[in-house]
């Protein structure tokens, strides 16, 4: 089975989907940054879209005074339910001495319907005493939830990363967090550092420096995903309404580095903390999660003859009704195939049974049948309950590499992804479609 495939970019500069809610509500606008390099937002200066159906593009957002240093924005994404985009930006101090960084960074808004109108969403208090519902560093890798109005993230803490130059005691580790419709938030003193936001941060992952070996301690929280559109039931009927799934990197009782699927329960007040554990956290410690907020382990693959989760940067997934998480891992031979997890733990299923490995991050349709992802430059589908598995992408008539960031539509009739298109001008990241 060969779609038809359309090219919807081809100016001599990168178009560069995120990996997740690339469509506008409606599904007729593509949203991408313009980096020509996935690892380079610091670089990167806009922001645009291209209409799937006539190809007009336009500029959603420009940074200011943008150079070598920043302030960098990237990996953007449209609310499932408003017109409204949402990306990475820099801060706005930015000079050699402080470029942009993991630790300098937030999440910003345009409106569209509102004259493509800023709005900063996560507030920043590098100054102690600190901000509860603000947080000290950097959010980035941001998507909304089915109804899109919370935020999930993944943070890097200022405060622990400076202090970790002086305390070899402390590192800077990654984790995930939230932001939630209780704000705004107000700092004391706003600084081109410390600043106000729409909305209450909170980190709801919790990381320590030396995991025990043999245990559920991890030193690495990232790569979270919302569990279904509207939570998940739990096995005795009763929903979670809010979830997120996320990788954790755990230690083997053998001391090896495995990754493993968490997920983190949120229906609970997020606002408030435990006495010893606040959320903002201290001068000395990260943000803490919230009190009744705990991470839950459902993989355990340090026994599997390829332990962990690996292979092409996958940021989770899940059914629209959250019954399943899903996850790229290697089978018995050596090949990266899709599985899944209950949000409950249990068993872990395999879903796809190629002799390959996909070699792109993979997305799954709005009706919950069907994974598409990417191997050897084309774009293939796969059944979640038979396993059966098509090419779907036709024969290419031009050169490029790079295939990336498949996207489904939220209609689920059109599939979008980022080929890089060799030219005489160079190779580019360009917008493709498959109707």
């Amino acid at each position: 089975m060969n779609l038809k495939e359309y090219q919807l970019t081809t100016d001599a500069k990168g178009h560069y989907l995120n990996q997740r809610q690339a469509f506008s509500p409606d599904d007729q606008w593509l949203v991408y940054d313009n980096r020509n390099d996935g690892s380079q937002i610091g670089l990167n200066p806009s922001i645009e879209m291209v209409n799937i159906a006539h190809g007009e593009v336009k500029q959603v957002y420009s940074a200011p005074k943008a150079n070598a240093f920043g302030p960098g924005v990237g990996a953007v994404a449209f609310n499932p339910k408003q017109n409204e985009i949402l990306f990475i930006h820099g801060l706005t101090h930015f000079d050699a001495s402080k470029p942009y960084d993991f630790t300098r960074r937030t999440g910003l808004t345009v409106d569209l319907d509102d004259n493509n109108k800023l709005i900063r969403k996560d507030a920043r208090d590098v100054v102690p005493p600190f901000t509860p519902g603000a947080l000290r560093g950097g959010t980035h890798a941001h998507s909304y939830n089915g109804d899109g109005r919370w935020i999930s993230f993944t943070y890097n803490d200022d405060v622990i990363a400076e202090l970790s130059k002086t305390d070899s005691t402390k590192k800077d580790l990654r984790n995930i967090g939230v932001m939630i419709d209780k704000g705004p938030v107000a700092v004391e003193s706003e600084t081109a550092e410390s600043f106000g936001g729409t909305m209450f941060s909170v980190i709801v992952s919790e990381t320590i420096e030396k995991p025990q070996p043999g245990s559920d301690e991890i030193e690495k929280a990232y790569e979270e995903g919302w569990v279904g559109t509207n939570g998940y039931l739990k096995p005795d009927g009763s929903r979670v309404q809010k979830a997120l799934a996320f990788l954790g990197d755990t230690r083997a009782a053998n001391g090896q580095l495995v990754a493993e699927v968490f997920i983190v329960d949120l229906d609970t007040d997020l606002t408030k903390s435990d006495p010893e554990r606040p959320l903002e956290g201290t001068t000395t410690s990260r943000p803490f999660p919230p009190a009744g907020v705990r991470q839950r382990r459902l993989t355990y693959t340090a026994d599997r003859k390829y332990p962990g989760v690996q292979g092409p940067r996958q940021w989770l997934r899940s059914l629209p009704d959250g019954s399943m998480v899903f996850f790229p891992m290697k089978d018995d031979n050596g090949f990266v195939q899709v599985h899944a997890v209950s949000p409950n733990g249990g068993d872990t299923r395999q879903i796809t049974h190629n002799g390959f490995s996909l070699d792109t991050s993979f997305s799954i349709s709005a009706d919950g049948k069907y994974l598409a992802y990417g191997y050897n430059q084309d774009v293939y589908l796969t059944n979640i309950q038979t396993g059966e598995t098509s090419k779907v992408s036709p024969d290419r008539s031009y050169d490029s590499t790079d295939l990336d960031n498949i996207n489904w539509s939220n209609e689920g009739h059109v599939l979008a992804y980022n080929r890089k298109v060799v030219t005489a001008d160079g190779a580019w990241y360009q917008v493709f479609i498959l109707k």
